[in-house]
């Protein structure tokens, strides 16, 4: 099983993460600064630096003209229609509850106990799924992949699949479009684009954009030769469908035939045909809504998450599942390989990165997912204790978001940075674990101070052992894979951004032809888009030194495969393989539904 441990140490402070040769990453002082044998070989991209100062606070005022209005009391049934657009029931319900002399007094008592079975309705099902409880904003910035979503100034990443241009959503909810053969940047806004959580190009496709914002779909056509920076709102379809708000995944089938949208709050995921403005609810039973949807490279499968501790992988034919019921919590990011045959994916709450394969393909299962009978855990990302120049420093923990290259040869998994790892730095002895810094625990166990914990509480000795370690940030690990002729997985190495900077969204590149291209948008702004070269087993690649394609080392395979570090063989599983015994007596194996 690959570890932390296994990792090479991180690069300086003050160096920062060029691009990757000979299985090695290469650092420097800058990005503007690369070594004099790769200033040649300099990817043509847009190099951005976007700061919070220029960008408006999501608390702006309202796109609307309302405002410039003298206001008008309209008739109650005017302002029930108006508000059932906006609110649903919830908001007839209390306007008519709340009219004055308007309606009859018996309407506005019916009206108040409609609303108050309602509202205990909805507080019985917040309770069986709390997600439910939050506002929108919160909702996306959980279940969204970038870290910190509500303050970041870059929200959303989207490469496009077929060339070097891509759409980034800012913090003011606008989305700008960056194209490496053109100077011009349309910046796309609409009064209904408001807490964007998702962006997708449309594959064969060379204009059309999906976003996923507040209240719908909006799906953007861009014409490639278009001189005009602010594309007008007549340029934007809109799709909703109620109850579907806010939208926070959207996955295009690879054909482009199809758009698949999500939302925690419905149970339902939408098929939808552009063409028509039309939707098809896929069937949900249980999750409590749908947190995240990845269509596999192939076209055969799509995995959706839910805000509750299951997943499942529908198969994109007759529109059957596999539900995968987890023991510890939500399953929090996955990625497929190239071929569609494996699923690679977290839980939240653990460390480990987890392994499901498919062997049946879309088309020869008639109508089954075909995954196998159990996951297996492929690496270990426990926080561990490294040494650097600048002293000690913890590294490890749970994985927010993780990303697989086009090509199955490399993985990037952004960690998540959380103080102290997530255990309690006072210990109750035997009582419920607290949370607080170091230096209040020592003031509320100074016994000088009778605070009356000294007894019942003592300092947990894993995390104060040495005051010169430094606490994780936020990092990305990249591994070295390979599908065949078995799964390996082996440490590459660690992605450094600049001095202060954190990582906050990881993407590669879909189509670069020189191994692979990943691009990490950084908490100061800036969007790094870093080459990994390398030689595939299957097809030649790019050298930066040599300048030119470099064919295939003989046998298929380097130095680097010598010691795999993780195979199929192992015998490690994950904590829900099913037990032995009859099929009846296996609840954690997959259910599938028809």
């Amino acid at each position: 099983m690959c570890s932390l441990g296994l990792f090479p140490p991180p690069p300086p402070r003050d160096q920062v993460t060029l691009y990757e040769h000979n299985n090695e990453l290469v650092t420097g002082n800058t990005y503007e600064s690369p070594p004099p044998d790769f200033r040649g070989q300099w990817i043509n991209l847009p190099v951005l630096n976007l700061t919070k100062d220029p960008l408006k606070t999501p608390g702006r005022l309202d796109h609307g003209t309302r405002t410039a209005f003298i206001h008008h009391r309209e008739q109650v049934w005017k302002r029930c229609i108006n508000i059932w657009r906006d609110m649903g029931l919830f908001g007839v319900l209390n306007e008519i509850a709340n009219s004055e002399e308007e309606v009859f007094e018996w309407v506005k008592t019916a009206s108040s106990w409609a609303l108050a079975l309602c509202r205990w309705a909805s507080s019985l099902h917040g309770s069986l799924f709390p997600h439910l409880s939050l506002r929108s904003e919160d909702l996306i910035a959980e279940f969204a992949q970038v870290t910190n979503w509500s303050s970041c100034c870059l929200r959303v990443f989207a490469w496009h699949p077929h060339t070097n241009k891509f759409a980034v959503a800012l913090l003011d909810d606008s989305v700008r479009v960056y194209n490496a053969n053109s100077t011009i940047v349309p910046s796309l806004k609409h009064r209904l684009q408001r807490n964007v959580a998702a962006l997708a190009w449309k594959p064969l496709s060379a204009s059309v954009l999906a976003v996923a914002c507040q209240s719908c779909i909006l799906i953007w056509t861009l014409d490639p030769t278009s001189l005009s920076t602010r594309p007008s709102s007549g340029c934007a379809q809109v799709l909703s469908h109620p109850g579907h708000t806010p939208v926070t995944s959207l996955a295009w089938a690879p054909s482009g035939g199809r758009l698949l949208s999500a939302s925690p709050v419905d149970a339902a995921i939408l098929v939808w045909d552009i063409s028509t403005e039309t939707c098809v609810p896929l069937p949900w039973f249980r999750g409590g809504g749908v947190t995240n949807l990845l269509w596999s490279p192939d076209g055969s499968k799509v995995l959706a998450t839910t805000p509750s501790a299951v997943f499942r992988v529908w198969e994109a034919q007759l529109w059957t599942c596999e539900r995968w019921p987890t023991l510890s919590g939500r399953c929090q990011t996955g990625c497929w390989s190239p071929d569609g045959k494996r699923l690679l994916f977290t839980v939240l709450g653990e460390p480990l990165i987890y392994s499901l394969s498919f062997p049946e393909h879309g088309g020869e299962g008639k109508g089954r997912v075909g995954g196998a009978k159990s996951a297996t855990i492929v690496a270990d990302l426990s926080e561990t204790t490294i040494q650097t120049p600048q002293g000690e420093e913890r590294l490890g923990g749970e994985a927010h978001s993780m990303v697989w290259d086009p090509s199955g040869e490399r993985l990037a998994v952004l960690m998540k940075g959380k103080r102290w790892g997530g255990r309690p730095l006072l210990r109750p002895q035997p009582s419920i674990p607290i949370h607080c810094d170091r230096a209040l625990a020592e003031v509320l166990l100074h016994p000088a101070l009778g605070f009356g914990l000294q007894r019942s509480w003592s300092l947990n000795p894993f995390l104060l052992g040495n005051p010169r370690v430094q606490d994780g940030k936020p990092v990305v690990l990249l591994f070295r894979t390979r599908n065949s002729p078995v799964f390996e997985l082996l440490p590459c190495g660690i992605i450094q951004g600049e001095p202060g900077a954190q990582a906050q969204l990881i993407t590669f590149h879909p189509s670069f032809n020189k191994g692979a291209l990943l691009s990490v948008c950084w908490s100061t702004g800036r969007i790094a888009h870093i080459p990994l070269y390398f030689v595939n087993v299957q097809f030649p690649r790019f050298s930066p030194v040599l300048g030119r394609t470099q064919e295939p080392l003989v046998g298929g395979v380097g130095c680097i495969h010598d010691l795999p570090l993780f195979t199929e063989t192992s015998p490690t599983s994950a904590p829900w393989d099913p037990l032995p015994g009859p099929p009846s007596a296996r609840p954690l194996s997959p259910h599938s539904h028809f």
